[in-house]
């Protein structure tokens, strides 16, 4: 006979996600206008749009715009396209079985297997942490000439603003997260004025070119923008975040509450779309068309900037801009930490406790680094936190893609024959293009004569 966990979900510990503010958020019933319904859905996914456009993508963005020019793009827009995939599917999962995926996971694996996603997800939260922690510090060097070792430990300070906005209301929390996000977007808004690309350039840049792939240097970059963009902890946090809504339990009051969290998911994932791009487009029409190439790290863009389009206040807004991305990320990552220690585990520790424990993972290593080494250490802790994201994002897709696909768990609310193909196809794609990322970035490749 199969056991629970095959043909369902356990009954045990039905304890919500976010207990303080499950279904705090009113949808309006009956005849509301569908303006009014997706108001009330709208917000979850800029809170999920922000792990996208965090500081440890500038660095991707930047290399591939001063080497390749607007030819990455393409490649932008399809991590774009997956992560709205995969986001869709999380948030399925988290409506309709009211699960997030570390409570899913809890549910179907054996202990041992549960633990180990555990503790990689874990892992991989502190290396998105460990790069919010150094482009914040970056950020506040570039603007106020503050130490970069000081920069890292006044960051730890941010939890004090998480705890207060999570007291205020979870509606206000989404509000200052969408006004930062609306800042970053200004900021590059206006450095794409600036800087004048060339429209015919971006448009072509969309379209995928044969040497993105043929380029061994260009699909190493294209490779780290995909690892940078496709965030694995934010599945775990759109799964749990969705349930704050008061939508009915109904089969019919799910299907309503799907449509407009996938609306709000793909509208915020397109702003994050532009963000990147965006970055990627200042890059390529100031410092490839100029003849720098090898623009990668931060701080280089930044004294580069304004000498380059002869405005003072581009590299202000610049830095502003990275600020507001360290900042964002930092809220979210909070969040995404509670998420994944109660949903694995199903212990609870207070918020600003949890939020400290993964500060202080974070901020020891960028300490020592930047004490050591200076900005160049914090140039090689961002690589290195981008692979260790890349090494754990499989291990959150492929459950993901799994439950959502089984009838036995989701009901009349399983994916589709062409969902689940385009699922596992881009599952798949992931797994081989992280692989080889990997393989690049330890040069086993080399070694082995690929």
């Amino acid at each position: 006979m199969a056991s629970s966990q095959e043909v369902g979900w356990r009954e045990e510990s039905k304890q919500p996600s976010l207990a303080e503010v499950f279904r705090s958020v009113k949808v309006p019933g009956g005849q509301a206008s569908i303006w009014r319904k997706f108001l009330a859905f709208s917000g979850p996914g800029y809170l999920v749009a922000v792990g996208y456009m965090d500081p440890g993508n500038w660095a991707t963005s930047l290399a591939g715009g001063s080497a390749f020019g607007y030819t990455l793009l393409s490649v932008i827009m399809l991590s774009n396209l997956m992560a709205i995939l995969l986001q869709a599917l999380a948030l399925k999962l988290g409506v309709v079985a009211e699960r997030d995926l570390a409570q899913a996971c809890r549910d179907h694996y054996p202990k041992p297997v549960s633990f180990v996603l555990w503790v990689a997800c874990e892992i991989a939260i502190a290396a998105c942490d460990l790069a919010e922690v150094i482009g914040s510090a970056i950020a506040l060097n570039l603007l106020f000439g503050l130490p970069l070792v000081w920069g890292v430990c006044l960051t730890a300070l941010d939890v004090l603003a998480v705890m207060y906005l999570q007291h205020k209301g979870f509606r206000l929390l989404e509000a200052f997260v969408i006004t930062l996000i609306a800042t970053i977007a200004g900021c590059f808004l206006l450095e794409i004025i600036f800087s004048r690309p060339e429209v015919l350039g971006i448009l072509g840049g969309f379209v995928p070119r044969k040497e993105v792939v043929t380029n061994r240097e260009m699909l190493f970059v294209a490779i780290g923008i995909l690892g940078a963009t496709v965030m694995p902890h934010n599945l775990y946090l759109h799964s749990a975040i969705v349930q704050t809504r008061n939508y009915e339990r109904t089969p019919e009051g799910k299907r309503e509450a799907v449509k407009f969290a996938t609306l709000d998911s793909t509208i915020a994932l397109m702003g994050a779309l532009f963000i990147n791009g965006a970055i990627l487009v200042v890059s390529a029409a100031v410092f490839h068309r100029g003849g720098k190439t090898d623009v990668a790290e931060i701080q280089d863009a930044y004294q580069l900037l304004s000498p380059k389009l002869g405005v003072g206040l581009a590299s202000t807004l610049f830095a502003v801009a990275l600020l507001a991305s360290g900042q964002n990320s930092t809220l979210t990552g909070t969040l995404a930490g509670q998420i994944v220690m109660e949903g694995f585990l199903n212990i609870r520790l207070r918020p600003w406790l949890r939020r400290l424990i993964t500060r202080l993972i974070a901020i020891i290593p960028a300490v020592i680094a930047t004490a050591l080494y200076g900005a160049s250490g914090t140039a090689r802790l961002l690589i290195w936190s981008q692979v260790i994201l890349s090494l754990q994002l499989s291990f959150a897709v492929i459950p993901l893609v799994l439950f959502t696909g089984s009838k036995a768990k989701m009901g009349e609310f399983v994916n589709s024959r062409w969902l689940k193909i385009t699922a596992w196809t881009t599952a798949i794609v992931i797994l081989i293009l992280n692989l080889k990322l990997l393989c690049d970035f330890f040069g086993i490749s080399r070694r082995l004569g690929m």
